[in-house]
């Protein structure tokens, strides 16, 4: 609901202390904007989630013989499987520690740690180095699964587990943890970036580093799925400025303790959907903004935000601001929907945000099943359960979520046929 430039002057003159002033009478009340207009036809459908069973596409046929790699000094290296490999081949990697950078320049190549009790492990030094990531795509269609990345540091602190220059990049199963960047995309602008049923973890705690978990840059497409992030510091779990963003099913919470700044950054405005994730900021969290977006000043020409079926937890003790739209930065006619999200804690939603709110419902940490083991939907009998509005035709979208999240990553495909629809990002 768009706030009066009453509080938009209160805002303005007070600063940071006179919003949290503002958050503390709002954060009592729910605030929605609940319109009567009928809904238009379903135009935009929710696409399904890709499968958890995190296999990659081409990873069903057996590699070709004697395309294998191992650490250093325990068999044939991954640069002699990459002269050997052709467009479409698997590179099975053996357990082991990689130490070597990788540019995978042109290729059309998939690899693939193989299953084991030992990781596959990129591995980066505990000194900055002139090397900025373990691992560089720069053109072509690259897949990498099974595989851990870890300790990336550069000289310019901005060292990243990966790094997408160019090209498109599918990654599958994988762990990013203790990188200044965990996964790190350039900004060319026909680039493309899909992860599922992966996770990104443990930010380095350095003041003033900004260490985003995932950074992606001006490109064509970001979609993630069933994936985890967690432990933050100071930097974003989530920073996109990508033109088309599609968030879906994930488990982005930092939890009760977390330091990270925004949980989800959309920071070039561009076409945003956001559904079914569970969203937790932790009490010691540099800024209380769950989502933003359109924080930039430059943006996309096409911009739309829709927000559905997340459930959105602060467990700091003073409010949050569960989304925050940055429209004095936006161009004219940015579309916002949010429906049917369940808000825990003290803050506010739809504060000084144009668009359609409805459904969304505020609720306490008691009032789900059982948070301390992760545990979000609803407890049985909550007044809240079945309360949201239809979201198969909203403003001419649909916004029915088809999974949900399932611990530890990936997630579970919800039965069709619902006839009604709670709040947050659990329906069972």
């Amino acid at each position: 609901m768009a706030v009066g430039a009453g509080v938009s002057g209160a805002w303005a003159a007070a600063g940071w202390k006179g919003a949290r002033a503002w958050l503390v009478v709002l954060g009592a009340a729910s605030v929605w904007a609940v319109q009567a207009q009928a809904p238009a036809p379903v135009q935009t459908p929710m696409p399904a989630p890709a499968s958890s069973s995190a296999s990659a596409p081409d990873a069903t046929r057996p590699a070709p013989a004697g395309l294998l790699a191992a650490p250093p000094g325990k068999g044939p290296s991954l640069a002699e499987a990459l002269a050997r490999a052709r467009d479409g081949d698997v590179i099975d990697l053996l357990p082991g520690v990689y130490t070597q950078p990788v540019l995978l320049e042109g290729r059309r190549i998939t690899l693939r740690g193989m299953a084991s009790a030992e990781p596959v492990v990129f591995k980066g030094g505990a000194r900055a180095t002139g090397q900025r990531a373990l691992l560089a795509v720069r053109g072509g269609e690259v897949t990498l699964q099974n595989i851990e990345f870890r300790g990336a540091r550069a000289d310019d602190g901005s060292g990243a587990g990966v790094l997408l220059e160019s090209g498109s990049l599918r990654v599958v199963n994988c762990r990013f943890f203790d990188n200044e960047y965990g996964l790190l995309t350039g900004n060319e602008a026909r680039s493309t970036l899909t992860i599922e049923s992966s996770v990104f973890g443990m930010a380095p705690k350095v003041v003033g580093g900004l260490h985003h978990l995932l950074n992606v840059g001006r490109i064509a497409r970001l979609a993630v799925t069933g994936t985890r992030f967690q432990q933050g510091f100071e930097g974003h779990l989530i920073k996109t400025r990508a033109r088309e963003n599609l968030i879906a099913y994930n488990f982005i919470h930092d939890g009760q303790r977390g330091g990270a700044s925004y949980e989800i950054d959309i920071a070039g405005g561009g076409l945003a959907t956001v559904v079914g994730n569970v969203i937790g900021q932790g009490s010691d969290s540099q800024n209380p903004v769950l989502v933003a977006y359109g924080a930039d000043d430059r943006h996309w020409d096409a911009n739309r935000l829709l927000v559905a079926h997340n459930t959105l937890i602060n467990y700091g003790w003073l409010p949050a601001w569960y989304l925050r739209v940055f429209s004095d930065r936006m161009p004219a006619g940015v579309e916002v929907v949010a429906v049917n999200n369940l808000l825990v804690g003290q803050g506010v939603f739809s504060w000084w945000a144009p668009g359609h709110f409805d459904g969304n419902r505020h609720a306490t940490l008691g009032m789900l099943r059982d948070a301390e083991t992760y545990a979000f939907e609803l407890s049985p009998g909550s007044w809240w359960r079945g309360s949201g509005v239809d979201p198969r035709a909203v403003r001419g979208h649909d916004l029915a979520p088809r999974a949900e999240f399932k611990w530890p990553v990936g997630t579970e495909p919800l039965e069709p046929g619902r006839g009604s629809w709670s709040p947050g990002a659990y329906q069972k």
